[in-house]
């Protein structure tokens, strides 16, 4: 990556990044110019050796306020390559179980990846609509303790999709979208990861891909494009997809009865992708609903506090009970969110310290509240 003589000049006379830094207020000794300040001292190495450089959530709020543009993600990114070169590299959270998932589907063994849909609706092997549904039914497995279900997303974005008409492609040869791997400095198998997504969707046939999970999305967006050219077919987030669909297909809400809402923006789904009105005006959708924005929203919300299945200490945990305060300062009694690892992490943080909020999928919300449901 490189920075212009402008960048740097201001970079270095700046502090914006630093004061925005949702780590940097739990761990001052973080900052994102400093960090730049260090590579420029030494670009051959030291910079990658940086404890901090793992800290990073790669949330990107730096970045959106940055007066110079610089994208400090991709910075990060590229530091994370030469750590690992190095043999540096961060702590896994969950013993590393998610690594060791993502580096288990670089192979061609078989794997039921469907078996959650057989009975919930109708799928197939080919057609024009794919649904990416990501890493969801490991999810599933991992995360049973906190007696939340990840599947339960996909099973209502299924059902909806029927209902609208519509019998998407899902696969047993999908693999990760390599978001993980390409966080955390590991580009090798993020590319075969995505080589093999690429294949698989070639041969459905499919014109549409469909991403619940916004690090899928983003991936695809963002990522996919810079490694391998144009890509031959859409890419569009589930929430832009069913409000462009939604008022076309005849299905209508019921009214809410579960009081405030409050909305969760994720941050590869708004930073990084600039998708933040699609969810709300979905929800808006509900008669009745009250939907209460917390006092950070969209481009300035708080991240989850982790990133990548790694580094997940108190520094995340504090970051998550802010937010979750917040989220309770509203007098909300529901925080939705459109990211699946949102949700685990605010659920995890909220079992631990006893709030009583409850945390839940926007996919699964809304198909709840769908007339026919």
């Amino acid at each position: 990556m490189q920075l212009t003589e402008k960048q740097i000049d201001y970079c270095m006379e700046c502090g914006v990044c630093t004061g925005s830094c949702p780590v940097n207020k739990v761990l001052p000794t973080f900052s994102p110019r400093q960090m730049i300040k260090k590579a420029l001292r030494d670009p051959a190495g030291e910079p990658s050796l940086d404890p901090g450089l793992w800290a990073c959530l790669r949330c990107a709020r730096c970045s959106t306020r940055c007066p110079v543009e610089i994208n400090f993600p991709e910075f990060v990114g590229h530091l994370r390559q030469q750590a690992r070169e190095a043999g540096f590299f961060p702590q896994e959270s969950h013993h590393g179980i998610m690594q060791s998932v993502v580096e288990l589907q670089l192979n061609d063994r078989p794997q039921n990846r469907t078996a959650w849909a057989e009975g919930v609706g109708d799928f197939a092997e080919t057609g024009d609509v794919f649904y990416f549904v990501g890493c969801l039914p490991y999810f599933e497995v991992v995360f049973q303790y906190l007696e939340i279900s990840p599947l339960e997303s996909a099973r209502s974005v299924l059902k909806m999709l029927n209902q609208m008409g519509i019998t998407p492609v899902i696969s047993n040869e999908e693999r990760c979208c390599g978001h993980d791997a390409l966080m955390s400095g590991n580009e090798a198998t993020f590319k075969k990861l995505a080589e093999k997504n690429l294949a698989v969707i070639a041969a459905s046939g499919a014109k549409t891909v469909l991403f619940s999970c916004p690090e899928g999305y983003a991936t695809f967006k963002n990522h996919y494009p810079k490694h391998f050219g144009s890509l031959p077919f859409e890419v569009l987030h589930m929430t832009e997809f069913l409000n462009r669909e939604l008022p076309e297909s005849g299905l209508e809400f019921k009214a809410s009865s579960n009081g405030a809402i409050t909305y969760h923006d994720p941050c590869r789904l708004g930073r990084d992708s600039g998708i933040y009105e699609a969810p709300r005006d979905l929800l808006k959708n509900i008669p009745d609903v009250k939907l209460v924005e917390m006092g950070r929203n969209r481009a300035n919300a708080l991240c989850c506090g982790t990133s990548a299945w790694m580094e997940c200490a108190n520094c995340s945990r504090e970051i998550r009970l802010e937010r979750l305060q917040e989220a309770l300062d509203t007098g909300s009694g529901t925080m939705v969110t459109a990211c699946p690892k949102c949700q685990i992490h605010f659920t995890c943080a909220q079992r631990n310290a006893g709030m009583d909020l409850n945390i839940t999928d926007i996919y699964a919300y809304l198909s709840k509240h769908l007339d026919n449901a």
